[in-house]
Order: C-alpha cells, then sequence, then structure tokens
C-alpha cells in the first residue's frame, strides 16, 4: 500500500504527464484523466486497489463544481430556465428511461429492475459535460444552456429516486435515504435561504474586513462542505445543496472572490474525480469480452444521443443546436455509478450485470470526448472545405466611390452610414458565413478575396477614392494593403488596427488613416466614468481628448524605434511620465491621477 504522499505523487504525476499530452493531440483533458486511472488503476499498473474510496473523496470536485455554478446563476435566472428544465430535461429523462427499460425487458430484466436500471443509464455526466462545455466556450451558447438545464433536472430526479431505491430491494441499505428525506432536503433549503441573507453574508462581511486571504478561503470550504454534510446527513445530493447554496450567495458582492478561492480546489478535486472513474473501468472485461462491451457502450451512447436529440427537436431548438446537445451529453453518468451500487445492495441486479453497466458507462465518457475531438475536426474542414469550394462572386458593373474590405462589425459602421448617405460602394468579405447572414439581413456583399488585384479591378478599384480596410485577420489584412498600395495608389486608404503591432505594420505601408479598433470606444467610456465620478464634464472631455492626441504623438514616436526594444521601452517609459504632465497642463484639479513609472 502506498502512503498518502506516494499516492498523490502518482496521481499528479499520472496527471501532468497524459493530460497535457492528450490536450496537445486535440483530445481534451478529460480523456487524459480517464486513461491515467486506467494505468494506474487496480486493473493497470496496480498502484491502486481501491477505486471506490478515491472516488468518494473525488467526488468533492463535483461538490465544488456545482457550487461555483450556483454562483454564477441568480434565481430570477433558474425561475427563467423552467420550461427548458422540467419540460426539456423532464422529456429527456422520461423518454430516456423508458427506452432502456424496454430494453431491459427485452433482455429478460423484470420490470423493476428494468426500470430502475433505465433511469440510471438516462443520467448523464455534469462533471463530464460541463467541463466540456468550459473548454470550448460553449456554456452560453444555445445548446450549451439547454444542456445544463437538462443536466439540473437530472440532479433533481435523482434525489427521490435515490430514496426510493433502497426500499425496492429485496435487502434495504443500512441508513439508505427513505421518504423524511425529501421533508429534510426542503427544510434545508429553507435553512439555507434564510442563513445565506442572515449569517452567511454577514460573516464573509466581517471576513473580508480582517484582509486575510486564507481565512477567506477556510470560511468559503466551511459553507460549501457544511452543506454537502447537511444534505448527505438527510440523505440527499450533496452536489444539489451546493449548486443552491451557491445560487443564494450569486448577488452577494464577494461572489467573484469566492469563486477565485475554490478553482484550484475544484480543478484538482474534478482531475482526481475523472482519475477515479478511469481506476473503476474493468479492463479485464474488456480484454475477455472487447466486441460485447464496445458493442452495448457504442449503442448505448448512440441511443441515447437520439434520444436527447429528439427531445431538442421537439423543444423546437434548431438541428445544429440539438445534435450539439445530443453529443455534449450523450455520456452516462456519475449518479448512475451510484444507483448501481445501491442496486447491488439491493440485490436488484446481479454483479456481474452491474459490473458490465459501470464499464459501459465509464467507455461512454471516453466515446464522448473522442465524439466531441472528432466533431470539432469535422466543422472545421467543412469550414475550410466550404471557404474553398465555393466560387467568388463576379463583381460587374460597379462604379464605388468607396470600396470596403472586410464586412464584419468594424466595416458594417462604414456601410450603414454610407448607404443611409446615398454614397455608392462595394462591400468584400471572404468568409462565406459572414455573407450569408449580411445577405439574410438585407445587406448587398460579394463573396471574394480583397488581396487579388482581378477581383479589386472588377470591383472598381480603379475609379473608386477611397479604400476602407476593415478585415479583421492581421495577416490578411497586411497583404490587401499591400496590394492596394501596389497597383492602386490613388486609392485613400482608411485603416482599421487590432493593435498597436498591426498599426506599426500598416505605418510601414506608408498608410496614414489608421484607426485601433477599440481606441476611441475605450477613451469615450473612460470620460463617462469620471462624468458618473462628479467629474464636470467639459474638462473630463478635454482630459479625454489630450490623452488622445498624447497617444498619437506617442504611437508615431513608437513606430520609430519599434526595432530597437531598449529604445522602445525608454520611450514609452517618457511617454508616461509626459502623459501625466500633459493631462495637469492648464487645469485646476488633478482628473487622472496616473503612475510617474
Amino acid at each position: 500500500m502506498l502512503s498518502y504522499v506516494e499516492q498523490a505523487l502518482v496521481f499528479i504525476g499520472a496527471s501532468i504527464v497524459l493530460v497535457p499530452i492528450f490536450r496537445r493531440l486535440g483530445l481534451g483533458s478529460i480523456l487524459g484523466y480517464l486513461v491515467a486511472g486506467v494505468i494506474v488503476g487496480p486493473h493497470g499498473l496496480k498502484l491502486f486497489q481501491d477505486s471506490q474510496s478515491t472516488l468518494h473523496f473525488a467526488e468533492l470536485g463535483i461538490i465544488l463544481l456545482l457550487f461555483v455554478i450556483g454562483l454564477e446563476i441568480q434565481p430570477h435566472k433558474l425561475w427563467s430556465m423552467r420550461r427548458h428544465m422540467f419540460g426539456l430535461g423532464g422529456l429527456q429523462v422520461v423518454a430516456t428511461s423508458a427506452v432502456f427499460a424496454w430494453l431491459g425487458i427485452a433482455a429478460g430484466f423484470s420490470s423493476l429492475t428494468s426500470l430502475v436500471l433505465g433511469f440510471g443509464l438516462s443520467l448523464s455526466s455534469t462533471a463530464f459535460s460541463l467541463q466540456a462545455l468550459t473548454e470550448r466556450n460553449e456554456f452560453n451558447t444555445e445548446f450549451g444552456r439547454s444542456s445544463f438545464a437538462i443536466l439540473l433536472m437530472q440532479d433533481l430526479a435523482a434525489i427521490p429516486a435515490l430514496a426510493l431505491i433502497p426500499a425496492l430491494g429485496v435487502v434495504a441499505v443500512e441508513r439508505g435515504p427513505n421518504a423524511m428525506s425529501l421533508v429534510y432536503g426542503l427544510a434545508i433549503v429553507v435553512f439555507l435561504v434564510l442563513a445565506s441573507r442572515f449569517l452567511i453574508r454577514p460573516v464573509f462581511r466581517i471576513i473580508a474586513e480582517t484582509r486575510t486571504r486564507e481565512l477567506f478561503t477556510a470560511v468559503t470550504l466551511f459553507v460549501v462542505l457544511g452543506v454537502a454534510a447537511l444534505m448527505q446527513k438527510a440523505g440527499l445530493s450533496a452536489a444539489l445543496g451546493t449548486f443552491i447554496a451557491g445560487m443564494l450567495l450569486a448577488e452577494s458582492e464577494y461572489r467573484h472572490e469566492i469563486e477565485a478561492d475554490l478553482e484550484p480546489f475544484e480543478g484538482l478535486l474534478m482531475g482526481l474525480f475523472f482519475i477515479a472513474v478511469g481506476m473503476g473501468i474493468r479492463v479485464d472485461l474488456i480484454v475477455s469480452r472487447p466486441s460485447l462491451v464496445l458493442g452495448i457502450a457504442l449503442v448505448y451512447f448512440a441511443i441515447k444521443a437520439m434520444m436527447i436529440y429528439g427531445a431538442g427537436r421537439v423543444f423546437r431548438m434548431s438541428h445544429e443546436s440539438s445534435r450539439r446537445m445530443a453529443l455534449t451529453i450523450a455520456q452516462g453518468g456519475e449518479f448512475a455509478f451510484v444507483i448501481f451500487y445501491i442496486s447491488a445492495q439491493g440485490r436488484l441486479a446481479s454483479e456481474e450485470t452491474l459490473s458490465l453497466l459501470n464499464v459501459v458507462i465509464a467507455i461512454s465518457m471516453i466515446i464522448n470526448s473522442l465524439v466531441l475531438v472528432m466533431n470539432d475536426h469535422l466543422a472545421r474542414s467543412l469550414r475550410r472545405k466550404g471557404a474553398t469550394d465555393r466560387p467568388y462572386d463576379e463583381i460587374q458593373g460597379t462604379a464605388p466611390e468607396v470600396i470596403i474590405a472586410g464586412f464584419g462589425r468594424f466595416g458594417q459602421m462604414f456601410g450603414r452610414i454610407l448607404r443611409a448617405q446615398g454614397i455608392p460602394f462595394v462591400a468584400i468579405d471572404h468568409s462565406p458565413d459572414q455573407i450569408d447572414l449580411m445577405r439574410h439581413l438585407g445587406h448587398e456583399v460579394y463573396y471574394g478575396d480583397a488581396s487579388r488585384h482581378d477581383l479589386l479591378e472588377k470591383a472598381g478599384a480603379g475609379q473608386a477614392k477611397y479604400f476602407v480596410l476593415a478585415i479583421d485577420d492581421v495577416e490578411a489584412s497586411l497583404s490587401t494593403a499591400k496590394v492596394v498600395k501596389k497597383n492602386f495608389p490613388h486609392l485613400q486608404v482608411f485603416a482599421r488596427a487590432r493593435n498597436r503591432g498591426h498599426a506599426f505594420e500598416l505605418m510601414e505601408l506608408e498608410i496614414r488613416a489608421i484607426k485601433r479598433e477599440t481606441f476611441d470606444s475605450s477613451v469615450e467610456f473612460v470620460r463617462d466614468l469620471l462624468v458618473e465620478m462628479g467629474r464636470d464634464r467639459d474638462k473630463a472631455t478635454e482630459q479625454i481628448e489630450r490623452f488622445k492626441r498624447h497617444d498619437e504623438l506617442m504611437l508615431r514616436e513608437q513606430y520609430k524605434v519599434r526595432s530597437d526594444d531598449k529604445m522602445f521601452v525608454s520611450v514609452s517609459a517618457q511617454g508616461t511620465v509626459q502623459l501625466a504632465q500633459v493631462l495637469r497642463e492648464d487645469s485646476t484639479q488633478s482628473y487622472v491621477d496616473l503612475p510617474s513609472k
């Protein structure tokens, strides 16, 4: 047996070796953790024999994850999700459970056993799905929010199931959940509502005043683990309890600090959870009957994905959103392990059957990781193929005064105002998706590559007077600018720059009308802040104008020494000192107090 220090060393070592490899291969961190668990577990190198004890400890990761998610969701937002949570989520749970129960009966299991196992198989992994959505920045998409609504409904449905399943078995589980659990759970929720307002927030306020970071973290962990312990005593889901606690603190002024304190613990424990799941995968079952195990896992994943997709379409979600939702949450869930464990104690099914189902659940997580990766690669390939195969538009018979290259959020501003003024222009964009969107909204935009001389010629660049360079991609922008300056030197170029470096490259091409895309909006917003703080509007406007003039001068000076790092730093430092002086000139008070170094 390894000591605790050695166990921690093995877990961390396996993670830091395998997770970066899997992320570099584009397979995601979750699959890396699962494989790490298989390697170090009782069916791999046998460094650990008891995966269940590790899994129980690692469930703290799920508890912390649900608490952090709760911090992001105010109660009124949860109420706004009720249609998808109870409607879409309820439909998915009931319909999927019914299908798997019917398959269980067809396979020879009793109706009761089939119903229990079917319900367990209908559940998805909250931890896995939310991790996947977060890694891909898809949590706030339509299918991301719908996926979360279904996962939340599954967790809610698991509460009465965990209370009822032991009573259905031949042998009741000792100290298992009972019917009073729901009453206790309701009492705990009421207690949390009151405590969050009259106890927890005042305590956080007192602790924050001490300015002791580690004490604030300790209180945060105490609250989370305390709520989890209360829910477990009532025989209910600790994760659901901490989700409610987080949601009640979502409007607290300490929400962001709480989230920042818990993030390292959550990440480590979530990784440990997936390692523990990997440790529980019985490799001997896969080796002895690979076709059966993998076949069942694939059929399970496919059926569940089709049911989730169908539920999405019933609720009028688009094909793409329904498809992405199905691919995201079609894996088995961690609650299934708990349900199968209780079923084994109640003798609802044989140990061999439940072991097989546990392996199927674990393999479904691996399948899900691979499917998501393949879907991402396929989507990128289709976008590239669509951009390559789609022929450029023919531009004929145009006599524009202005040509706009790039018709995204920046170029559209030019188009809208020029159209309103009756000034003829031609807009060109290289993104097929953007072209389709703009045409759907009634804009006349041509699909093409603005860096091609022949296309610009057909667009009327020889007769036009002005060229608006609004392309988002820096390399494409510079390539287009070079073609325009070489072949159409009479065009006056108005160029968008992503940043200072991009502006320097454009200045190298002797383009003088350059606008950094966020510069004006940012400094104007600063003026609004100064006015809101009580500054005189005219004085604040004067200060902002001085800042803009000084920054433009600094841009020119930095451009001259851009290739000399030492001189560039020196000029920038001098500019900071000069800026403070400029903003104080002819002013009775300092409205902008900048540091002198």
